[in-house]
């Protein structure tokens, strides 16, 4: 009760109070109880949106940012996906230098924002290019974290680099970011500065609503592979082929052209390799996880693996870890729900997006050229 005597409804009394009055009107007119259902579960669905962001705002400074909107977001779980984040006034405050204060005031805040949202997006702020990408990263107290994976990437400044160079017409599948290794990193972020023409999103997947499906689908098969672990393989030329998304030869992964050494640093990322008569690799990753839980997510199972993007592949296989095969038919459905699943958006110049890197998967759909987006991946 506030002051004079009026009342606050919670978001709760106030779904509940909206859906009952328009269940009555509804059935009174002689409407179906299957087309009420569908009403009323659009009506929850806003009045979950209006909390979400309600609670939000309610922690962001007033002259930093306002919460915005972008289509293709969704509610999961009562979060934001992703959360956008807007200047407050249009041409007032959303130039880089402004940002990088508004960064550095409510550093604390918007780390907590990555992790509760899994996505931010900051949007409206003429991020122009690298060196202004940069100087937002440095804003923050993350330490860098040297990518090792497959894909052919450029440096271009400092701590960024060029996201997958592979082939525009081919769709990135989604993964967790370098899943396999032993130090992954905790966030992903992607600066759009050529958006493309047609197509070419970044689509995100809430990881732990992957595992919630497959054991709800595949209890049996999911805790066999969760009881054994998994056995990954992949191969590598040895010089960088960019017409491959998975053309990163083991010389430049490694950081070497020197093969003992490569074994080396690849022992220690917990990798085996055997060499091949092309001069070539094949590395093999045994006895990974199906499924991780991280701190600070709500005890959430994460489908923290690479099973589809690796099963099967020309280049590439997923078995469990005793060399017993993981059924077609898993794989297939696994695939449907990570597709069923996923959230995306059109880029917009300057775009700055966040991931929370132990919460979601993610990917790149096809698109026209030109398009690039930089990216930087932190610890």
């Amino acid at each position: 009760m506030l002051d004079g005597g009026s009342y606050v409804l919670s978001f709760s009394q106030i779904s509940t109070t909206v859906t009952n009055f328009y269940s009555s009107l509804f059935t009174s007119q002689g409407i179906s109880q299957e087309d009420v259902s569908y009403v009323l579960s659009g009506i929850t669905a806003r009045i979950t949106q209006a909390q979400s962001d309600s609670l939000e705002a309610r922690f962001i400074e007033e002259e930093d940012f306002k919460v915005g909107h972008c289509k293709g977001q969704k509610v999961v779980d009562g979060e934001t996906m992703p959360l956008v984040l807007e200047p407050v006034e249009p041409n007032k405050g959303d130039d880089v230098e402004s940002l990088l204060s508004a960064l550095k005031k409510n550093k604390n805040w918007f780390d907590d924002m990555i992790t509760k949202n899994s996505a931010v997006l900051l949007r409206g702020f003429n991020v122009e290019n690298a060196e202004d990408f940069n100087e937002i990263i440095e804003a923050f107290d993350w330490d860098d974290i040297r990518y090792v994976g497959p894909a052919p990437r450029t440096h271009v400044y400092k701590r960024v680099w060029t996201a997958n160079e592979g082939p525009l017409t081919e769709f990135i599948y989604y993964h967790h970011e370098m899943v396999l290794i032993k130090e992954f990193p905790k966030k992903v972020i992607l600066f759009c500065e050529t958006p493309p023409p047609e197509g070419g999103e970044t689509p995100f997947v809430p990881s732990f609503r992957v595992t919630e499906r497959m054991m709800e689908e595949f209890p049996d098969a999911v805790e066999e592979m969760e009881t054994k672990g998994l056995t990954y393989s992949f191969t590598a030329l040895s010089k960088n082929d960019t017409s491959s998304m998975r053309g990163r030869g083991w010389e430049d992964t490694f950081g070497t052209s020197d093969r003992a050494e490569a074994e080396r640093r690849a022992k220690a990322l917990g990798m085996d390799m055997e060499w091949l008569p092309n001069g070539g690799v094949k590395a093999i990753l045994r006895s990974k996880n199906l499924t991780k839980v991280f701190d600070g997510r709500k005890g959430r199972k994460m489908w923290f693996n690479t099973v589809v993007g690796m099963h099967g592949k020309e280049h590439s296989s997923a078995k469990m870890a005793d060399g017993t095969e993981i059924p077609e038919n898993v794989v297939k459905r696994c695939e449907e729900i990570i597709e069923e699943e996923s959230i995306q958006f059109k880029w917009e110049k300057g775009d700055v997006l966040f991931f929370d890197n132990y919460a979601l998967l993610h990917g790149r759909r096809p698109s026209l050229p030109p398009r690039r987006v930089l990216v930087t991946t932190c610890k």
